[in-house]
């Protein structure tokens, strides 16, 4: 039912949540899909999904949300980040809420991290990796948004924020033989992202890296374009898509665990009220 299927994920920050919610239903009935891509907090959500650790995500993006070094100004102050990459890339999943490296490793499914090659401000795709560094700094390096984290050295490659090259891989999925595809998307439906006012910010923070500001500075036609091919692969029957259907209260940097638990609830709530027409479309 699954074999020609892949699961796609947008990114979002604190949005993610909702995908977080979506996730934690899949895994309650058993529903695992042999691809999965993501980018971004899409990645990271995948990522525990792949561990089979349920309410791991729950913890990590909500209850953790307060600490002050999860996110806050005088991280960036101290480090030039708003997230503190150090503890939610290394302290947290090896010390706070431990990972589970060994079945996230000998999982079956396929999964690939999406980037963005700062030198050439293409998208770069890695597998899950073979050790527990290689795995954390390539969800970090897909996790971290321009202006507010430091560039990630990997592979011989200068990464940032997977969604700036390739924000829904959805034809990623395609182009690796998957015919169909579940998409969870972290944006109500008719949402167009606008072009953005401080494409002179990027063009003097990034000067080093013009083929990253020029992704930069294209990345909204870039996503409202994906979001217009993913409407037409979903009216021919390829995609299935699972988004918010309550207006969101909840912005990328949102830090108010209250709202970020009342997301992750919709997300819940939304794969459970789709659930019969989502086994429909995995049954074609």
């Amino acid at each position: 039912m699954l074999e020609n299927t892949g699961l796609v994920l947008e990114g979002g920050g604190m949005r993610g949540v909702y995908t977080a919610g979506v996730l934690e239903y899949f895994m309650e009935n058993d529903l695992h899909f042999p691809y999965v891509i993501g980018v971004s907090a899409g990645a990271c959500n995948a990522a525990s999904y792949l561990s089979r650790q349920k309410e791991r995500n729950k913890t990590v993006n909500i209850e953790y949300v307060t600490h002050p070094r999860y996110l806050s100004y005088t991280n960036f102050w101290k480090k030039r980040q708003l997230f503190d990459m150090d503890f939610i890339f290394r302290e947290i999943p090896m010390q706070h809420v431990p990972f589970d490296f060994e079945t996230y490793f000998n999982t079956e499914q396929q999964f690939l991290v999406g980037t963005t090659d700062c030198e050439t401000g293409q998208p770069v795709y890695f597998e899950k990796g073979h050790s527990q560094e290689e795995a954390l700094t390539v969800l970090q390096a897909s996790s971290s948004l321009p202006f507010v984290a430091p560039v990630v050295e990997f592979d011989g490659k200068k990464l940032l924020d997977g969604g700036i090259s390739d924000p829904i891989p959805v034809r990623k999925a395609q182009e690796d033989g998957y015919r169909k595809s579940v998409v969870i998307l972290t944006r109500n439906k008719g949402y167009a992202k606008k072009k953005s006012k401080f494409g002179w910010i990027a063009g003097k923070a990034y000067k080093k890296y013009p083929k990253l500001v020029d992704a930069m500075l294209t990345r909204y036609e870039v996503y409202n374009e994906t979001l217009h091919y993913i409407e037409k692969e979903e009216a021919a029957g390829n995609i299935f898509v699972i988004q918010p259907t309550e207006q969101l209260q909840v912005d990328r940097m949102e830090k108010n665990p209250e709202k970020l638990q009342r997301l992750y609830d919709q997300g819940f709530r939304d794969a459970e009220k789709m659930y019969g027409d989502l086994v429909q479309f995995l049954s074609k």
